[in-house]
């Protein structure tokens, strides 16, 4: 490995062709050294250990995770206990449950554990998932009113319900009991209704903040079981065994782009593990429907291959889709369910182009992404509910601050949407400060993701209201907005061997950033612009040593323009990424950003 540390501007690079500058990702020193000391790990495994925040004595647990070691008591969640007995008492008594789940990915997989759990019990747990255009995010009053009218007589919220006061109270109104299971952020005041669970309630004291729904979902069967067995609901009965199902959670936590650390980090690495067996009839139809092949599973599988096709049928088909394949057992089934998945996502690829082709368009018009700007709300008539996420995250990607893409309804004249933030912004508070100000008629979310449904003609406002929130988070993000290097390497250092010792860092996502590598110095040769705007070329070193390399729709972009100009003398950084491809065991370098040395 080459050697470049120490400068505050790694390799000097003060601004990169995307604006950004490079340090290394700070690391302490007496932190690394007992890293090195403690788990035999060379100096720069042991600094990347450290970087990540891993205390001198949390490496262990961190490199290889336990349950026995992590998992918090389910009573450490406020209304845990309190919602564990009510679904009990409903059990024993004969009532009829229902689960309300929410479209996406997290909602569908807390779905699906709470159905294999009532299905181990030998109950049946009916799935209602509203429509995403006709009935929107969350429970409704009407959504209620149809499970009061198919016999329900305790209906369990997951990923959503916390902040549905208003549907709640409606519920209790028509003798409607609910339990609410949710993660994202909520008022001060509850819903009305049996428990809410929810590690981001205000006064939960489970620190467990970063867990998707399906987490939580995963400490309520654990707090089952207890209530369950205290009961003797188990005597004569084999106790449900709930880490065979660990792969639903990994599939939640991964998709809703949690914070993999702590536990959260034990439950989607564990996940990942039982997901490799591809034991669960919909993972495993999906996967083929794909035309993947089984094997170790990884966070690619859930969040690029899975995830996507499970979201289509909520994004454009219907919303219930996702939830029936992953509780399925019928490999027939789950065959038909993923191929219509599949269909779906095609079909979703392509009007997602479209909206983000116009949606770029209309913002760089306007000069919305000016860097003046703390946040970026574009919206178009009739663009689909169902992309405005996804084409939220992609503009985010491109100008690095929030982005809310809107799709308004041109009869009725209510916008939905979606929103996607910058590290260090919290765009669901700022979402959630809108709708207290009277600015939304609903709107949510979590730190990094947000959703909401508006008026068309207090669309402007909005804009102005999260340019003028979000202005002082903005320049601490920009100030923070560091491309952060864990190593310099060349080309000829990039090597299966050395993604493989770094793959002990994995599962990667938030607060656990995947290892990213520099390369001093390099050309970019043979480049070539490839459908989607993504740019493949062959970075070669001083030496002449050199490796296969993408970067991901940037040919528009000067990062996309330097590549293809074929320049050299180029410092990049980027990931490594494991290439099977024929059965070559070799690497792929991907791209991350690009800086010339001449410009910095």
């Amino acid at each position: 490995m080459a050697d470049g540390y120490g400068a505050s501007a790694f390799l000097g690079v003060s601004r990169s062709l995307s604006g950004r500058a490079w340090r290394q990702r700070p690391a302490e020193a007496a932190t690394t050294r007992a890293h090195m000391q403690a788990l035999g790990l060379d100096e720069v495994m042991a600094r990347a250990l450290s970087a990540r925040g891993v205390a001198a004595d949390q490496g262990a647990d961190f490199l290889k995770p336990t349950l026995k070691a992590l998992f918090p008591d389910p009573s450490s969640f406020m209304d845990m206990d309190t919602a564990a007995a009510a679904i009990v008492d409903a059990l024993q008594g004969g009532a009829s449950i229902h689960v309300f789940a929410d479209y996406d990915v997290d909602g569908a997989s807390s779905a699906a554990l709470l159905v294999r759990w009532f299905r181990a019990l030998g109950a049946d747990l009916p799935i209602y998932v509203p429509d995403r255009l006709t009935e929107g995010y969350g429970p409704s009053a009407r959504a209620f009113d149809t499970l009061k009218a198919r016999g329900a007589d305790l209906v369990i919220t997951v990923d959503c319900g916390a902040a549905a006061n208003e549907a709640v109270a409606h519920a209790a109104a028509i003798g409607l009991k609910v339990v609410v299971i949710d993660h994202h952020m909520m008022r001060e005041e509850p819903p009305a209704c049996l428990a809410v669970v929810n590690p981001n309630r205000p006064g939960c004291n489970s620190g467990q903040g970063n867990l998707a729904a399906a987490g939580v979902v995963f400490v309520l069967l654990a707090a089952l079981n207890r209530e369950a067995r205290g009961r003797g609901l188990f005597e004569g009965k084999a106790e449900p065994d709930i880490r065979q199902w660990l792969d639903l959670v990994a599939m939640g936590a991964i998709c809703d782009v949690t914070g993999l650390t702590g536990f959260n980090r034990a439950l989607t690495s564990l996940g990942l593990g039982v997901m490799s067996h591809w034991r669960n009839p919909g993972l495993r139809a999906l996967l083929a429907a794909a035309g993947s092949e089984p094997g170790p599973a990884k966070t690619n599988h859930a969040g690029f291959i899975l995830g996507p096709r499970i979201n289509a049928g909520g994004r454009i088909g219907k919303s219930d889709l996702g939830a029936r394949l992953l509780s399925t057992d019928d490999p027939d089934e789950a065959r038909m369910l993923a191929q219509e998945l599949d269909a779906l996502n095609l079909a979703r690829r392509e009007v997602e182009a479209e909206v983000t082709e116009q949606a770029v368009r209309r913002v760089e018009a306007t000069g919305a992404h000016a860097d003046d700007s703390a946040a970026v709300v574009v919206s178009g008539e009739d663009w689909h509910p169902g992309v405005v996420g996804i084409v939220a995250g992609r503009l985010r990607e491109r100008w690095r601050k929030p982005v809310i893409v809107i799709g308004v309804d041109a009869i009725n004249g209510v916008g939905k949407g979606s929103g996607r933030s910058q590290p260090g912004m919290n765009l669901g508070r700022a979402v959630q400060a809108a709708w207290n100000e009277g600015v939304l008629i609903a709107g949510g979310g979590h730190a990094m993701a947000a959703g909401l449904t508006i008026a068309a003609d207090r669309i402007d406002e909005l804009r102005a209201f999260l340019n003028d929130r979000l202005s002082a988070e903005r320049v601490e993000a920009v100030a923070q907005d560091w491309v952060e290097i864990d190593a310099l390497i060349d080309p000829r250092a990039a090597t299966r061997d050395l993604f493989d010792a770094f793959e002990q860092l994995a599962p990667y996502g938030p607060a656990n950033p995947e290892p990213l590598f520099a390369l001093e110095g390099v050309q970019a040769r043979e480049p070539v612009a490839m459908n989607g705007g993504h740019v493949r070329c062959r970075l070669v070193g001083p030496d002449g040593a050199s490796v296969r390399a993408i970067a991901w729709r940037c040919a528009d972009l000067p990062t996309g323009k330097a590549l293809l100009a074929g320049q050299g003398g180029l410092n990049l950084a980027g990931r490594l990424k494991a290439d099977d491809w024929n059965g070559r065991r070799g690497v792929q370098f991907e791209i991350e950003d690009v800086a010339d040395p001449r410009m910095v």
